[in-house]
């Protein structure tokens, strides 16, 4: 069953979040399509994700790369699966794709500031719910460490 976690983003921008989410991922041995909703922002974060951190190193490529397949993680804005990925982060409201349920675990990280972005969560979280889906709400503590909210 797919397990499609919702993360609540406050005071926090997804260029401090997803990496660490990425380098979890990737040490669980996952394999990540990360779709945004432009090409603008899929370019942003493909820079970011080699610069993130001098300590760390994060293997991607964009959908449009050669090599797509053999990537671990890539950035898209398609709801491709271009890399045989098992987890998809959805980012910048980017909607639920038609192939959700061929997901072992979907991660919709939304911005609670937004108010359109909020809304956009909330109906993700309704229609996941009426499909079946194990659904988690997560939010950061005093500290900034995620933490699961009933």
């Amino acid at each position: 069953m797919t397990e499609v976690l919702f993360y609540h983003l406050q005071n926090m921008s997804i260029e401090s979040v997803l990496p660490p989410l990425l380098e979890k991922s990737l040490e669980r041995g996952w394999r990540v399509v990360v779709q945004s909703t432009s090409p603008e922002r899929t370019e942003a974060l493909d820079a970011h994700l080699w610069t993130y951190s001098d300590d760390s190193f994060l293997p991607h490529a964009t959908s449009r790369a050669a090599d797509a397949e053999g990537q671990p993680i890539i950035l898209s804005t398609e709801e491709t699966n271009p890399n045989g990925a098992n987890v998809r982060f959805l980012i910048d409201n980017a909607a639920l794709p038609a192939d959700t349920d061929r997901y072992e675990r979907v991660v919709l990280v939304f911005n609670g500031d937004d108010r359109e972005a909020l809304d956009a969560a909330r109906q993700a979280w309704k229609d996941c719910r009426t499909r079946g889906f194990e659904v988690t709400y997560w939010q950061t503590d005093e500290r900034g460490r995620w933490q699961r909210r009933e």
